[in-house]
């Protein structure tokens, strides 16, 4: 009996849509596997290349391009998704505005072609975005990398979501920036933006009523040097929901109206280059960020950004993250002296993960440590801990654990978490945990303790 071939009895609609959810070269593989499926490809509402799928030829991939476009030039479009080489931008440019003109959604440029400067410094080529880019009515989401904007006077992007800007560059007239663009996008929701190494910019700002999500996401290795430029990011959205920093591109920060933020991730030191706590202005820019942020429910914070807190401690006071529910810190050992006074400015926390992180022993001063203040939420809502990126069950650990079991009056569950299981009698070892565990004294009776050794 003959084997079936359903998806070929599916709609010619239904089957150009799975196609659409494949890189362009497997959909063009599927031209060999009839004759009805020779020019399926070609009505495939959207395209995803990579020139390094073409010949060294400039031609063989703008010709594809071309092919693809002039099948069906009255239907639209919903994906372009390129990664492309810069020698040929001159005419690719020219196809960008035309998959906008036909009613493009989703547009994912970048470029992989890069140059070096006078100091030896490697760069990526740079060319500007067509004028009809920025007036598209479709257009949903916008991804470029290593791309150039200049201004065209007039920006409006009403459906657009989601933008992503990855090394962007802006025309030397000076008329477009990050604001005026952002300006344009009424309906904007979430904005990833990593700043081009040559942005001479003093003040990066993000304004905007609508954006949910803002991250800063980290750098592109060794491509990203600080210049004499002092650069500064002001963030100014009472909407915004979710913020992420997970690099020091910017020597300044300021935030404005984040009377929504729920979440906010850092990865940062309050400072471009370093932090020195007797410099009493970036003190108060530390100072005011925090306040600014001090809304949120949920925060995540880096070694980086614990070190910088600390430093700050011995010169100002952490504000009060009253509203701040869930806390995930990236703790070092050579710091745990600090934990209760930094708990102290979450007064009502209830979720508490620590990823235990063990210092170089030039940083460790384990000698007389000793947890003995009591910060306010063991007292009124912790609720549950969790120990992570512990290699061996050790002394430190113990007064680690022993402080939250004998301290917090309200804990319903411990979790310690080891790295790779390192005993190396698990029975015997986790069972000696848990006796070690069960002489200490619990404040709160119910509180139960798991060991994840896995």
């Amino acid at each position: 009996m003959p084997r079936c071939d359903r998806i070929s009895e599916l709609p010619e609609s239904l089957i150009t849509q799975i196609l659409l959810h494949l890189p362009t070269k497997d959909s063009v593989k599927t031209s060999v596997l009839s004759t009805r499926w020779k020019n399926l490809w070609l009505n495939v509402p959207g395209l995803d290349l990579n020139t390094t799928d073409f010949s060294i030829k400039t031609d063989d991939f703008i010709n594809f391009i071309n092919r693809f476009l002039q099948f069906n030039p009255e239907s639209r479009l919903h994906k372009f998704k390129v990664n492309y080489s810069s020698y040929e931008v001159h005419r690719f440019k020219d196809r960008i505005g035309t998959v906008v003109n036909r009613g493009i959604q989703h547009l994912d440029l970048q470029s992989n072609t890069y140059y070096l400067d006078d100091d030896d410094l490697v760069y990526p080529c740079i060319e500007f975005m067509p004028l009809n880019l920025y007036v598209s009515k479709t257009l949903v989401s916008l991804k470029l990398s290593f791309s150039g904007l200049e201004d065209p006077g007039f920006v409006s992007l009403p459906c657009l979501k989601t933008m992503y800007l990855r090394g962007v560059r802006w025309h030397s007239n000076g008329g477009m920036n990050l604001e005026k663009l952002v300006s344009g996008c009424p309906v904007l929701e979430e904005l990833i933006f990593l700043r081009n190494p040559n942005d001479e910019l003093v003040v990066t700002r993000v304004r905007s009523r609508s954006l949910k999500r803002f991250c800063v996401p980290a750098l592109w290795g060794e491509m990203f040097r600080w210049s004499s430029v002092a650069h500064t990011l002001e963030i100014d959205a009472p909407g915004l929901e979710c913020m992420s920093l997970k690099e020091d591109q910017y020597d300044r920060i300021v935030v404005k109206n984040l009377t929504c933020l729920f979440m906010v991730d850092l990865d940062i030191k309050f400072a471009g280059k370093s932090f020195d706590p007797e410099d009493l202005s970036k003190r108060n820019e530390i100072r005011n960020f925090l306040t600014g942020i001090s809304t949120v429910r949920h925060m995540i914070i880096s070694q980086k950004t614990l070190k910088a807190l600390d430093l700050y401690s011995k010169v100002g006071m952490i504000p009060k993250f009253n509203h701040l529910s869930r806390l995930q810190a990236l703790f070092p050992s050579s710091l745990l002296q600090f934990l209760p006074s930094f708990l102290e400015s979450f007064p009502n926390l209830k979720h508490l993960i620590l990823n235990f992180v063990y210092s170089e022993p030039e940083e460790m001063e384990m000698e007389g440590f000793e947890l003995v203040d009591v910060s306010r939420c063991f007292v009124s809502t912790l609720e549950c801990v969790e120990i992570k990126g512990i290699f061996e069950w050790e002394e430190n650990v113990m007064e680690l654990v022993g402080y939250f079991l004998e301290n917090a009056a309200l804990l319903k569950k411990l979790i310690v978490s080891f790295i790779g299981y390192p005993l190396r009698d698990p029975e015997s070892n986790v069972s000696d945990i848990y006796e070690e565990l069960n002489r200490l004294t619990k404040l709160s009776p119910s509180c139960s303790i798991v060991l994840d050794c896995e």
